[in-house]
């Protein structure tokens, strides 16, 4: 379609390219090498989370290169921009985590801004780590002009001694190390071999079950979820995805009529099944409140619950993402639970078809073990779990897939910040049976929520993964196991019951009933509460200060503005 076919009477770029009164704007278009037929077509913002800060992003100025050939090639004008992304592998374990929740924010804050100070009419995102996804798909939400997003791709696995590794395994040898389970020499040998190429880390974390989640929420092409980073056919998504969003502006679709209360119980449910990230408890709400629909992490949790686990994935299972490409993708997967009646295939989808549509051909391949029939699940309920209780009277979340014991009994043994309590982990001083506490790492407490997996990982590699609990009101890594309990609301730097517990309060965990409590009476509770007094940050400026001033609790997905419901205007219809 060439450009007298468009009337950008309607269209956001129209304020920046018709008329007599924006020639000095065109004029930097010219600057740019940029014909009058392109300034006639529409806009299309390519933006990806490229950097050179880890193997997650580093293949996705590639594809954003082969977007904006398939922009052009269906009669639109790309403009690439990139936007930050924190790596979590690189940050966690220290302060500079609690710049990765924050990164979410910041992510889609600048996709909203570039695009409104450019007036694009179109988005297509590409994104690696973790956050990175979600908050690109927020941005899109926010935003609501016709927006496809592609995920960057994972990392293939590494090989230690003959079997497949990922960087988790790198972080349980740090706690293998300390107990002396692993020398220097072997502990070096794995790190050089964990991460053999471009991509996300390869288990079912929260890239890759955000990955899925893009799939079966909409918002990405069938199929480009899985297949990883440096394979070529990646740049063929892409390509794809540049022609799919012109076809979404000439239809008229956009992301609020794909993100939808039914495909968001979809994402749910597929995080669920797939043994996937606990991280998906606070992003599924952020998209949400996106498109101004109550979604929160009470919703997420009771479709977890009524969601059977079948996807064999690491870290609970055996397989990675690569492997699940290989027997033909997160199509198999969403065709499994399609077919099983757990899918909604009514949800309209990039494609400008139904998910049910999509899904049509799909064949289920017999011989394989990393998806289970719906009715033979790896287990009744979802690989992660709701919990509420006296400790947690606005819920927290627990990954289940892989454990067997899913009750804990025991005394608090309290810390008030990550770094104590690694101290401790790495020094053993602990004892079976003991719950370790970690308090003052919430959103506003942090600030920034701080993700646990160098922590966990160590009490998994001492081999205690089971024997010890941990509970906190930050957060873990999709890559965490164990019996491990994060989000816990109301945060302790707001008072919340976590705040209050002492060493030796006995503490009792059911991931079967979904409840989290202390055993103190509420007398007790109420008289501690009384004498409880808030604590101060170092972060008294800059961007985290800004961010925790702002954030709202986890329960809510941690967003740091009003969303749609507030709204007066759509960017999209300005």
């Amino acid at each position: 379609m060439d450009a007298r076919t468009w009337d950008k009477a309607k269209l956001p770029s129209r304020h920046v390219s018709v008329g007599a009164d924006r020639a000095p704007a065109r004029a930097f278009y010219y600057a740019m090498e940029k014909t009058k037929q392109e300034i006639a077509q529409p806009f299309v913002g390519v933006v990806s989370t490229w950097n050179e800060a880890a193997p997650c992003n580093i293949a996705l100025s590639r594809q954003a290169q082969a977007a904006k050939k398939g922009v052009t090639a269906a009669g639109g004008t790309p403009f690439e921009f990139t936007t930050i992304t924190v790596t979590d592998g690189i940050a966690m374990g220290h302060q500079a985590m609690k710049s990765s929740l924050a990164s979410r924010e910041a992510i889609a804050d600048t996709i909203e801004l570039c695009v409104r100070g450019h007036c694009y009419d179109a988005v297509v995102g590409i994104a690696g780590c973790d956050k990175s996804l979600p908050g690109v798909m927020m941005g899109m939400v926010r935003l609501n002009v016709p927006s496809v997003f592609l995920y960057g791709g994972s990392i293939l696995p590494g090989k230690f001694h003959g079997k497949d590794v990922t960087i988790v395994d790198v972080f349980e040898g740090v706690g293998q190390h300390a107990v002396g389970k692993m020398s220097d020499e072997e502990l070096e040998l794995l790190e050089c071999s964990a991460c053999p190429s471009a991509g996300s880390c390869g288990g079912q974390f929260t890239a890759n079950t955000m990955a899925c989640v893009s799939e079966v929420i909409g918002l990405a092409l069938p199929g480009s979820a899985g297949t990883p980073a440096p394979f070529e056919s990646r740049d063929s998504y892409a390509r794809q995805s540049g022609e799919a969003v012109m076809e979404l502006l000439r239809r008229g679709i956009r992301p609020r009529d794909i993100v939808t209360k039914e495909s968001l119980r979809n994402a749910a449910v597929i995080v669920a099944a797939s043994g996937g990230s606990t991280n998906a408890g606070l992003h599924l709400p952020a998209i949400a409140h996106e498109a101004g629909i109550k979604f929160d992490l009470h919703d997420v949790c009771k479709i977890f619950r009524e969601t059977p686990y079948i996807a064999d994935l690491k870290p609970g299972g055996k397989y990675v993402m690569k492997d699940l490409y290989e027997i033909g993708g997160v199509p198999v997967l969403m065709k499994v639970l399609l077919d099983g009646g757990l899918l909604d295939g009514n949800c309209m989808t990039v494609t400008g078809k139904t998910l049910k549509q999509n899904l049509k051909d799909v064949k289920i391949p017999k011989d394989q073990d990393i998806i289970y029939p719906v009715k033979k699940p790896l287990s009744k309920t979802g690989g992660v779990v709701g919990l509420k209780g006296n400790l947690a009277p606005e819920g927290a979340i627990v990954k289940i897939a892989g454990m067997e014991r899913l009750k804990f009994s025991g005394p608090a043994r309290v810390f008030d910040s990550e770094e104590a309590c690694f101290a401790a982990v790495q020094a053993r001083k602990y004892k079976d049976g003991d719950v370790l506490v970690i308090r003052y790492e919430g959103p506003k407490g942090g600030p920034g929520m701080r993700e646990m997996l160098a922590t966990t990982a160590a009490l998994y590699g001492q081999g205690v993964g089971e024997k010890v609990a941990l509970i906190t009101d930050g957060r873990f890594s999709g890559g965490t196991r164990g019996f491990c309990i994060g989000h816990i609301g109301p945060e302790a730097a707001v008072g919340g019951p976590i705040a209050l517990l002492k060493n030796g309060d006995i503490i009792e965990i059911d991931a079967t009933k979904g409840t989290l409590n202390v055993k103190l009476p509420k007398k007790e509770l109420a008289a501690r509460a009384k004498k409880w007094r808030p604590r101060k940050t170092n972060y008294n400026a800059g961007a985290l200060w800004k961010y925790a001033q702002l954030v709202g609790p986890a329960e809510k997905g941690a967003v740091t503005h009003p969303g749609a419901k507030a709204e007066t205007h759509v960017y999209a219809d300005l």
